[in-house]
């Protein structure tokens, strides 16, 4: 594509200041249109036709790439051609005509009940665990009280401050995706644990968590302590925070709660993604109906 075109740098500026889209999906959508036009080097935005993306899509199937990826990079150059479509820069969506693989769904990996206790204890397990001491090995144990007690993405959970718990109500104040705003239950021992871990690093106001130097744990710090307790404890080494997310979300739903619920306490905006869940809970009822029934 010709390098004095500058319809892609308008494109990822609009959505940076005139839709403020975050600086990570600004690089996914940036590496998306630069593998587009690295695939088609000479060829010039507004002459790419659908056979030309049915071409691309083949050759990043041909390399391996994963289906979600495949989707990914082509809801970037989808956007893409729909802005200009908006602005009459071309007649039509060349994207429009171009069918992708859909992607296999796979289940939610979650903990067991049992195996999220074994987690719960290692922050503050005796003797000490070497990756915390003091006060920081009690904040260590709130934070995955509170993963699991709310359900909460990692990113939420590293934005909370202070202000947002509301000890009274034990609910904390979440802002997710898409800038919207809910309040999370938290649970009676979750609040025990962060009122444990304020009291004790001495903590009034600005950010919840806190590393050593005082100020705000980042995302990375937050998933490398989960990575060492889940080592700590024997579970999985896969287990992330969003699994934490999984366990919080599948263990509702085998105590009754119903789907609504749970979709407006993980902050979905559709009901089709909390649905998943009950996927896993209708996989584990088939294999306890398979191993019981006498004429299953």
């Amino acid at each position: 594509m010709d390098p004095s075109d500058n319809l892609s740098e308008e494109f990822l500026d609009y959505l940076g200041n005139g839709k403020n889209y975050s600086p990570q999906t600004l690089r996914s959508y940036r590496q998306a249109l630069t593998q587009f036009h690295e695939f088609r080097p000479s060829l010039g935005w507004k002459e790419a036709k659908a056979d030309d993306f049915r071409a691309y899509l083949f050759d990043l199937m041909k390399r391996g790439r994963s289906r979600s990826t495949i989707r990914l990079s082509f809801a970037a150059l989808r956007s893409f051609y729909n802005h200009l479509t908006d602005r009459n820069l071309i007649p039509s969506n060349p994207l429009k005509l171009v069918s992708l693989p859909k992607i296999e769904k796979k289940l939610p990996q979650f903990l067991t009940v049992p195996q999220v206790s074994l987690l719960m204890e290692k922050p503050t397990a005796k003797p000490k665990s070497k990756q915390a001491t003091g006060w920081m090995a009690v904040r260590d144990a709130a934070i995955l009280e509170l993963f699991y007690s709310s359900g909460l993405r990692l990113a939420e959970l590293a934005a909370l401050d202070v202000k947002d718990l509301d000890p009274i109500g034990e609910t904390v104040r979440v802002m997710g995706k898409g800038s919207r705003e809910r309040i999370v239950p938290v649970g009676g021992l979750a609040m025990e644990a962060l009122s444990h871990y304020r009291h004790e690093a001495n903590i009034q106001s600005g950010p919840l968590f806190l590393n050593k130097s005082r100020i705000r744990l980042g995302h990375r710090s937050i998933w490398l302590l989960l990575k060492n307790y889940v080592r700590e404890a024997g579970l999985p080494a896969t287990l992330s925070p969003h699994k934490l997310r999984h366990s919080f979300a599948t263990h509702l739903l085998d105590n009754g709660a119903d789907l609504r619920s749970v979709q407006s306490l993980l902050g979905h905006a559709s009901l089709t993604t909390t649905q998943i869940y009950t996927h896993v809970t209708t996989e584990r009822l088939k294999r306890a109906y398979d191993a019981a029934h006498p004429r299953a």
